[in-house]
């Protein structure tokens, strides 16, 4: 396909993997995440990639450079610029925090699947 069509909230709120990458192109990637209560991405920076985030289900502490941090919730939005330190942690002790993301250009290979946490950080640490 050219393109990427699909019920994007619908999609991200059935989700239950911790990454699902759906469409990659050669400038953007359009990726589904999960994470289970009080679970959190991890400090991360990518040097020469922008993200934007979408919350669809559920509430999430965004912390920036370590420093500033911002709680959102379901319906916002946020970008992330390329140098940026960032963290994404589910703030809900009880319910999984639904999202999906955009990374420009890609980061991931095409067609990645982690269903948990663990499994994603095994697979980037043989990437390394």
């Amino acid at each position: 396909m050219t393109g990427y069509v699909g019920a994007i909230e619908e999609l991200a709120l059935r989700n239950t993997y911790f990454r699902q990458v759906l469409f990659t192109s050669t400038h953007a990637q359009l990726v589904l995440m999960s994470l289970q209560p009080g679970e959190e991405i991890g400090d991360e920076v990518h040097a020469d990639v922008d993200q934007f985030f979408r919350i669809e289900g559920g509430d999430a502490r965004f912390v920036f450079n370590e420093k500033e941090e911002r709680l959102v919730h379901a319906g916002d939005g946020v970008v992330v610029p390329a140098g940026t330190y960032h963290n994404v942690i589910n703030a809900s002790k009880a319910a999984p925090l639904k999202l999906y993301t955009i990374y420009s250009p890609p980061n991931h290979p095409d067609g990645t699947v982690h269903k948990t946490k663990s499994e994603a950080e095994a697979a980037e640490k043989s990437h390394a």
